[in-house]
């Protein structure tokens, strides 16, 4: 059983790193609607910037100061966008945030190798052990992805129709506003079952930064952790042998951005 799930790691590695070059550090750049988080290889702690909501990439973090930083080393960069991501560049404006990110030169602005991954995908990724993996991120909507036997594949589920609207509607942080945690754990339930049934995942994982607000996971599901979300993005360029031992401890610094 662990041989296999171990075979399967090395093989999503192997998709992953492709015909990149080999790098020793990589900057990872986590992009959320209202905070980025950042971490590189090495660092002892992850960085929390808050920024503005309407922020476009260069207000929000990307290849500012922040996320430049002079004393922090990288050879490469990764990225986990909040939004549809094509050819390894955002294929579509964020629904949250500012305009802007379609267009962006996100090599220019580092000076290093730079991969876009939908955020949710860069999660999955980092939370992979073998199979085939549904993740289902809690989050501004419903992140979606699924890994099959190492292959990613960033899906846009959140969209699907679903009673007077759509899933993300009802298990997003709009919907727990609207319907306060109790109903809002129900729908997350039924969502969580209604997946799992059309696609017969291995392994579900619910992450995203709202997983904490159940009481309890739906059956065979296990918790994510926004930690994975570096982990994913290490992975990205890691070889198929050798992944980043360095994962984020649990706290962060925050930084107001002003």
């Amino acid at each position: 059983m662990w041989q296999e799930q171990s075979d399967a790691l090395r093989s999503t590695l192997k998709v992953a790193a492709g015909r990149r070059p080999r790098v020793k550090s990589v900057l990872v750049i986590d992009v959320g609607g209202t905070s980025v988080k950042i971490l590189a290889t090495g660092q002892p702690e992850s960085l929390v910037v808050s920024i503005r909501i309407e922020a476009h990439p260069q207000a929000h973090g990307v290849g500012s100061e922040e996320t430049c930083r002079a004393d922090w080393t990288y050879d490469a960069v990764s990225i986990g966008y909040p939004g549809p991501v094509l050819s390894g560049r955002p294929s579509a404006e964020p629904v949250n945030l500012g305009r802007g990110w379609i267009a962006f030169d996100f090599a220019q602005a580092f000076g290093r190798p730079v991969k876009v991954m939908n955020d949710a995908a860069m999660q999955a990724l980092g939370s992979y052990k073998g199979g085939k993996m549904l993740f289902l991120g809690l989050g501004t909507g419903l992140g979606t992805a699924l890994i099959d036997n190492g292959v990613v594949k960033a899906m846009e589920l959140g969209h699907l129709p679903y009673k007077k609207g759509t899933y993300e509607n009802y298990v997003g942080r709009a919907g727990l506003e609207r319907s306060g945690k109790k109903k809002w754990r129900r729908h997350v339930a039924d969502v969580v079952e209604r997946l799992t049934a059309a696609l017969r995942p291995d392994d579900t994982v619910i992450g995203g930064g709202n997983v904490e607000k159940l009481n309890a996971l739906p059956r065979r599901c296990r918790a994510g952790e926004n930690a994975n979300a570096f982990r994913g993005g290490f992975r990205l360029w890691a070889g198929t042998d050798v992944l980043p031992s360095n994962l984020p401890p649990r706290r962060a610094r925050s930084k107001q951005k002003r």
